[in-house]
């Protein structure tokens, strides 16, 4: 099955931070790819924007080697990458002075969408879009990208809000989550309100328990002195996981419009109980033989944040009352995946008997590596012996199910950048979400800081602290296993 392409309106694209290692892996390599898939004009403009001074055919170097590095080989040998970099042009640009502004004025043309890309820190956004503004590149149907961190916590959230909201528009402003963006992520809208099957369950009546998992083997790498300042609950739990919590738990809405399902996403953050101290478990991963442990990492041998965190949350609504939410993220663990685990309640008698055993069925959403669902059903054992009960998956991965080869399913920066020509905000946050997310992020942090607590720490290549494991076991229950 060929997935069907809609082409988009001719456009400029400004990528501000062009040169940076965000465009380089993933921004310039996804527009490669949709141009490729011909879902660019031939006579849209990609522009990169940096204090380098680069010049146009240094700028296209630099994309061809991004796109033959992190472009998965796509099409790069038949004059279609040279194509694409006739596309392509640079002006060097002082973010935080008057610099390029007017030849970068003078480059876009009218009568197309203007998109800005701001692939940089939060500390520049501001300047960026007063020049914006008193430069006369963006007007009221500009649209502007913003990338995560959104703020530190709630009190710089609103005021980095306020910035933006000087010179743009709330329906200008895209702040971009690239887990939105996944296949699968989309897949849960359309299993939960396309089908009747799902939806009618959906609720604490049949559902025990929901577990969101996003694990990673990688250490914090070169991240370490931003990391340390952040720590899995503001890089991760904030955001990428509140995000999939909301999806997840949020109301159908009345359509599939950007402000009707981010109004029921914000109704799930607005519901969700504060955390007991005692159902959260912080980690730290250790030295092993081989390898050196976070602290040595980030280069600091005190260091109390964490690079694992657990929790166990309540949503206080008609449709989620007493069903638990169980979330955990962390690096250095067993293995790589994110998956969300709809956990059905076993059935109220079984006929079989206490031999049958106990069983109950399980909706596990993978959202890398292998996009797909897979729904746990039991049946009875084959062979003679009486009724013996086991369970078997019904397995579906997209790639498979779809006809289409791993490379032809869109990466989710390809996507989300789409949906910003098309103006389609359904998959970005809105101001008031972010706020949300932080006022309820922020006294899980603060009650760390006030008791003063040290994280757990933990073997690198494991499941995480003990923790970690108890909170589940004191409520009869397990964390599904992280393949490695």
């Amino acid at each position: 099955m060929v997935s069907r392409v809609i082409p988009v309106d001719n456009f400029d694209l400004v990528i501000f931070g062009g040169t940076g290692d965000l465009a380089r892996r993933k921004i310039l390599p996804g527009l490669f790819r949709r141009y490729c898939a011909g879902q660019i004009p031939e006579d849209a403009q990609i522009i990169g924007a940096a204090r380098s001074d680069e010049g146009d055919e240094g700028f296209r170097k630099l994309v061809g080697d991004a796109v033959r590095e992190f472009g998965g080989g796509r099409h790069c040998e038949d004059g279609t990458l040279e194509n694409f970099l006739e596309r392509v042009k640079y002006v060097r640009v002082d973010a935080m002075g008057d610099d390029g502004w007017e030849e970068l004025q003078g480059r876009l043309r009218l009568g197309v969408v203007k998109a800005f890309y701001f692939s940089v820190g939060p500390s520049l956004f501001g300047a960026l879009a007063e020049r914006l503004r008193s430069f006369g590149l963006a007007d009221d149907d500009s649209r502007v990208v913003v990338e995560k961190p959104f703020g530190h916590d709630l009190e710089t959230a609103r005021a980095l809000n306020a910035t933006l909201a000087q010179h743009f528009k709330e329906e200008q402003i895209y702040r971009i989550d690239h887990y939105l963006g996944k296949e699968t992520v989309q897949n849960l809208m359309a299993v939960r309100f396309g089908n009747m099957l799902f939806e009618p369950l959906w609720n604490s009546q049949y559902v025990d328990h929901i577990q969101i998992t996003v694990a990673e083997t990688v250490d914090v790498g070169g991240r370490g002195g931003y990391y340390d300042k952040s720590g899995a609950m503001r890089d991760m739990v904030q955001n990428h996981l509140m995000q999939l919590l909301c999806l997840i738990a949020m109301e159908p809405p009345a359509r599939f419009e950007p402000d009707a399902v981010r109004d029921e996403k914000l109704k799930v953050i607005r519901a969700l109980d504060p955390v007991d101290y005692h159902h959260i478990a912080r980690g730290q991963y250790a030295a092993d033989d081989d390898q050196p442990g976070y602290r040595v990492h980030v280069g600091d041998p005190r260091s109390k944040t964490e690079s694992f965190v657990a929790l166990k949350c309540h949503i206080s609504n008609w449709r989620w009352a007493g069903t638990p939410f169980y979330l955990r993220t962390g690096k250095k663990l067993r293995g790589r995946g994110s998956e969300i685990a709809v956990v059905f309640k076993d059935a109220p008698h079984s006929i079989f008997g206490d031999e049958a055993g106990r069983h109950n069925n399980i909706l596990a959403i993978r959202l890398q590596p292998d996009e797909g669902m897979t729904l746990g059903v039991t049946i009875k054992e084959p062979g003679p012996g009486g009724m013996r009960l086991i369970d078997v998956p019904l397995d579906m991965s997209f790639a498979e199910a779809l006809g289409a080869e791993a490379e032809d399913v869109p990466d989710a920066y390809e996507r989300l950048i789409m949906d910003v020509i098309r103006g389609n905000q359904t998959l970005f946050m809105r101001g008031d979400e972010v706020e949300a997310a932080w006022a309820w992020t922020d006294p899980i942090i603060e009650g760390w800081n006030r008791r003063g607590e040290v994280p757990k720490p933990y073997d690198a290549g494991s499941s995480g602290p003990e923790d970690a494991l108890m909170l589940m076991h004191r409520d009869g229950r397990k964390w599904r296993e992280i393949k490695a």
